[in-house]
């Protein structure tokens, strides 16, 4: 379908009909009565009830002059908000009004300290009192440093608590050290911030940035295929880039297997690591130095997906900082599925070779699993019962409809890891991935219990809601406000059944503790990337895709995450194994395993990451786009994911049908795009073609691109050179 036939596109740019004035005073004696005695009808109204004009209001004389001149700036602020629109289309979104944001693509030579940083958006008072944001043009290129956001395994005071780290290596012989990325000291001038989530309430630095060469360049990106890179980037501006090879050369990845490099790691770290033997591990844990978890990277591909150049940088970046920088402490798989459902993947060695051969680059052969729908109909077998509703028309062991499926079996398959990241291929992190997983799993740990299903429901909007405390305290009393009992522990509903020996509350929820201290301290069980929200009455399209339970009572409560990716725990993975095979309960992919850790009482969050906007959003819209369904949160009727509201995600960095995500990541790639300006507000793929080598070798303009760590999905294709 055409992107100008979705409904919330502009209908008509003809002009409308104007209003006749003199219809109001036509000649009609009795039509002339009735409407001006309704005007003065109004106008008393509006006068007599105007708590303006009636009552007393806190007006300036009642302010600090502080407090008054900060009021007058808000008002003011959002009158130029106002103001600031690009057309006045009524019959398209809203968001096609507001101005395209210009500061994501200052580059390098606008870099400034964060102490001098003044972002283009969003403004927290009047752009005549503050410094313009518009960058300069630094005379010295700047240099990057060295980025390293793991631990410091070889300070005295990490060795002493934890058991220590040996260096890993990417080549057999120990010559080829897993090398570092390299990020730059400040941010571009003027370069937006993120609307949604947060870097300081996540733990991840915010005063830094990072080009295409020191993220890629250690793995491949700006050399020819014969040193052993990949040939990307030849042809983009590349001034500063060798800095990155300096220490390490130009790395040969040519015979490259991650698999034996990673196994390798493991084993010269074993004793740093937990088993997953429950016995064992609690002998570990009363002995000695500190041990740690392992944690499962899971990355879902096809057959025939397409390997390109930006492919492998992106997947050798992924085991580099995660696997090989870590010491071991996370593996990188890939679940590979195989569509025809008549090969003997897990009887034939040579079939399975031969769908490596064909679908997989050497280097990542080690790595895959290989997975078919036959085969999840013989490890989850038996009538699955009635399905309330199937918009798909899918099989309900269909990858569609199922995607757990497969992982659950991993899981069961590996009882090495305690968590699993649920991760696909179009996604890109442009910071380390280390620093992104490792964060947002120490930050879940840190969350309560109380009010944790409540503010997961919920965007959080730093600009309007304040600091992270603050949004906790707002959720609660909207809460509060709405009537509605807090969820805390397993939910209760008509024909559930529970399964054997499940506690899952720990101590510090036990009676008589702290409330605020519930949970504190324990590993989430689901980490998701978007909001956790009620599916009920949402408007999601697949929201009543629920299969096995008793048709006589009501659907299920559940909750849903859009988009798939999500950490999950080896025990909520249990969970949903039994759930499956046992009881024969099924729901839409990216709605089973919130639900299920609803309903067994799981420790569950959303990590508000930053998500950036394309646009000048005035704050309040956002609210209203993105917390406008039951008691100002994302479930329900109101919902941003209803199928009619999902166009607000359009402009956002995160969300599977942005149209922002693609247009950036190639902008800093390198790659002349088009803008996404023009007429009504203009779109992905239409405007003026901007950027590419000639633009950023401009002495007039300041560079390539140097953009924070941010997630931007989907990326369905990076190259142009793949277009064509």
């Amino acid at each position: 379908m055409a992107r100008k036939s979705e409904t919330y596109l502009p209908v008509s740019t003809k002009p409308q009909s104007k209003f006749r004035v003199k219809a109001l005073l036509g000649h009609c004696l009795y039509r002339r009565v009735v409407i001006w005695t309704v005007v003065v009808i109004i106008l008393l109204s509006v006068t007599l009830f105007n708590p303006r004009l009636t009552t007393r209001s806190r007006d300036v004389f009642d302010l600090p002059d502080e407090e008054v001149k900060e009021q007058k700036e808000q008002e003011e602020l959002k009158e130029e908000e106002e103001e600031e629109l690009e057309g006045d289309d009524a019959n398209g979104p809203h968001w096609l009004r507001y101005k395209h944001l210009d500061g994501y693509y200052n580059g390098l030579k606008a870099l400034v300290p964060f102490s001098e940083y003044k972002p283009e958006y969003p403004r927290t008072s009047r752009a005549g009192s503050t410094p313009d944001p518009s960058p300069g043009t630094n005379s010295k290129f700047p240099r990057p440093s060295v980025y390293r956001p793991h631990p410091d395994y070889d300070s005295d005071e990490y060795q002493k608590t934890y058991v220590p780290v040996k260096r890993c290596y990417i080549d057999e012989d120990n010559t080829v050290p897993a090398p570092d990325l390299y990020a730059y000291n400040g941010v571009p001038q003027g370069q937006p911030k993120a609307a949604i989530g947060s870097y300081e309430a996540l733990g991840l630095r915010e005063d830094v940035c990072f080009d295409r060469f020191g993220r890629y360049g250690p793995y491949g990106l700006g050399y020819e295929l014969e040193l052993g890179g990949t040939g990307e980037a030849l042809d983009t501006e590349r001034e500063g880039s060798d800095v990155v090879w300096e220490k390490t050369g130009k790395i040969n990845y040519e015979g490259v297997d991650w698999a034996a490099a990673q196994e390798r790691c493991y084993k010269a770290n074993e004793g740093r690591f937990f088993t997953g033997n429950e016995t064992r591990d609690f002998e570990l844990s009363q002995a000695g130095r500190k041990r740690i978890d392992r944690i499962a990277i899971v990355i879902r591909i096809y057959v025939g997906f397409q390997w390109t150049s930006h492919a492998l940088l992106n997947f050798r970046a992924m085991i580099n900082e995660l696997s090989l920088r870590s010491g071991g402490e996370y593996d990188v798989h890939f679940l590979l599925h195989v569509r025809d459902n008549n090969a003997p993947i897990w009887a034939d060695p040579a079939t399975v070779q031969n769908i490596l051969d064909t679908n997989v680059p050497p280097e990542f052969h080690g790595l895959c699993t290989l997975w078919s729908e036959a085969q999840m109909k013989l490890y989850y077998p038996g009538n699955f019962g009635e399905t309330f509703e199937n918009p798909s028309n899918g099989d309900i062991h269909g990858v569609y409809r199922s995607a757990h499926m497969p992982l659950q079996h991993f899981a069961m398959m590996h009882p090495e890891y305690a968590h699993f990241w649920n991760w696909e291929m179009d996604m890109r992190w442009t910071g380390s991935y280390y620093e992104l997983f490792d964060r947002l799993g120490k930050w879940g740990a840190k969350q309560s219990r109380k009010g944790m299903w409540e503010r997961a429901s919920k965007y959080y909007i730093p600009g309007l809601h304040g600091s992270w405390d603050n949004f906790t305290e707002l959720v609660d009393q909207e809460t509060r406000a709405s009537g509605r009992r807090p969820i805390l522990g397993p939910v209760v509903f008509p024909g559930k059944v529970g399964l054997e020996g499940e506690v899952f509350l720990p101590a510090s929820c036990a009676t008589g503790s702290d409330m605020s201290q519930c949970g504190v301290g324990e590993d989430a069980d689901l980490i998701t990337l978007n909001p956790l929200f009620d599916a009920d009455e949402s408007g999601w399209v697949f929201a009543g895709d629920v299969t096995g339970y008793d048709m006589q009572y009501e659907k299920p409560p559940r909750r849903c995450a859009i988009v798939t990716a999500s950490r999950l725990s080896r025990r909520l993975l249990r969970v949903m194994h039994e759930e499956t095979w046992r009881l024969h309960h099924s729901m839409f992919s990216e709605m089973f395993p919130p639900s299920m850790a609803l309903h067994h009482g799981l420790k569950a969050v959303y990590a508000p990451h930053p998500v950036y906007l394309d646009r000048n959003w005035p704050q309040q819209e956002i609210e209203k786009a993105f917390n406008g369904g039951r008691d100002h949160t994302s479930g329900g009727h109101g919902s941003p994911f209803d199928l009619n509201n999902e166009h607000n995600h359009k402009g956002t960095s995160w969300y599977y049908n942005s149209e922002f995500a693609g247009l950036l990541w190639r902008r800093w790639l390198g790659y002349a795009q088009m803008d996404g300006r023009g007429e009504n507000g203009g779109r992905a793929g239409e405007g003026t073609k901007r950027g590419g080598k000639k633009e950023e070798e401009d002495p007039r303009n300041s560079g390539r691109l140097c953009l924070r760590s941010m997630l931007v999905h989907p990326i369905k294709w990076e190259n142009p050179a793949e277009q064509e």
